[in-house]
């Protein structure tokens, strides 16, 4: 896939709001995090503003309590994302994209999301596959960064009986169990995790859209996958996804899933 005509993955600048917030004084965030809420912002359908997702109420409360718990399993405080929240909130404020009430009020939407955040991240009802084994892999210690031994750890969970690794499930680090594993449980997984891929395929094919639409006014040439048939493009939208489903979660992980270890994470049962 050649991003540098299809758009697809936005240019975050994480880097950039990090510097700026460190010459303010605030309080450092984890740069994953930053990068993780600007890239879902704009996906999500945010306006931009000199290269930064502008927030309102309805964008806020859409990251924070409908897309995040989604796609990230954090390793350590899950404050990071809010906190990576209210450095664009200062941001925003720096710029003058603020008046003083809409100031305050995101600040305390910012406060408030945040806990609820938290509280969605916990619960085992709305979990997903990748973050589900990520969970795992941290509890057994394997180390995420590579791949062989994520396989390894995935291929001897595949030998134990299903009973067992349902009962593996029910003691998720981090997951409020409530005793109700079993196929239909494991069914509602997979709807959720297939959902989720679909919605931020939707966000890469609009983002990748606007950038097609200024080639096509400016009278240059489609990208490659647009030259053939359509299926080239949607499948090119797909890996995209699944990478970034891995970045949030453990690298790779969402292709093993899919491609290798599809009895461990059956989006059908």
């Amino acid at each position: 896939m050649d991003d540098e005509d299809l758009h697809l993955l936005p240019r975050t600048r994480a880097a950039d709001l990090l510097e700026w917030a460190a010459e303010e004084g605030l309080e450092a965030v984890p740069e994953p995090a930053v990068r993780t809420v600007l890239t879902l912002l704009e996906l999500g359908g945010a306006r931009l503003h000199d290269g930064f997702p502008e927030l309102s109420s309805p964008v806020l409360e859409h990251l924070l309590y409908e897309q995040l718990h989604l796609y990230v399993q954090p390793d350590g405080d899950a404050g990071a994302y809010p906190a990576a929240v209210r450095l664009l909130i200062e941001r925003q404020r720096a710029a003058r994209r603020l008046n003083a009430k809409r100031l305050e009020k995101l600040r305390e939407e910012a406060d408030w999301q945040g806990e609820v955040l938290a509280s969605l991240l916990r619960r085992a009802d709305l979990v997903t596959w990748p973050r589900l084994y990520t969970a795992l892999l941290r509890a057994d210690g394997v180390p995420t960064g590579e791949p062989e031994q994520v396989r390894a750890w995935l291929e001897a969970f595949r030998e134990l009986p299903e009973e067992e690794r349902f009962a593996v499930f029910e003691q998720a680090p981090g997951l409020d169990g409530d005793g109700g594993w079993g196929p239909g449980r494991a069914l509602l997984v997979g709807v959720s995790t297939d959902g989720a891929r679909r919605l931020l395929e939707q966000g890469l094919m609009r983002r990748s859209y606007r950038n097609l639409a200024q080639l096509n006014a400016r009278g240059l040439p489609m990208p490659d996958e647009l030259a053939g048939e359509f299926e080239d493009f949607e499948e090119a939208v797909a890996q995209a996804a699944i990478d970034l489903c891995g970045e949030w979660t453990v690298p790779g992980l969402s292709r093993l899933l899919l491609e290798e270890f599809p009895d461990l994470a059956p989006e059908t049962y």
